[in-house]
């Protein structure tokens, strides 16, 4: 299982509000069919292939040039680990909630 966090900044905007943009780019991500969790800094994904993941990424980030922006910024964190089966986001959390005292 692959992770990714990953945000998409708008670069040009006439005001500092992103709400449209980031709906435009978590409703790419639905869209994809892709397990994904909305955070207030980003957004992260599950996948099974790199391919998926980038091809998500990439529609997310085209969903926001559609909305009229010339430049995006895009911030990718992957974690592509091949050594455990099912680590997935919730899995990540879980193990270390599972820890606190």
């Amino acid at each position: 299982m692959i992770t990714c966090d990953f945000a998409i900044l708008p670069v040009g905007t006439e005001t500092t509000e992103c709400k449209d943009y980031v709906t435009a780019a978590v409703q790419s991500i639905k869209d994809s069919g892709l397990n994904y969790q909305l955070t207030g800094m980003g957004t992260q994904i599950e996948a099974d292939t790199l391919e998926e993941l980038y091809s998500a990424i990439a529609a997310a980030q085209e969903a926001i040039f559609e909305l009229g922006i010339g430049r995006v910024y895009t911030v990718i964190k992957v974690d592509d680990r091949r050594d455990l089966e099912n680590r997935t986001l919730d899995a990540k959390v879980n193990t270390v909630n599972e820890m606190l005292k």
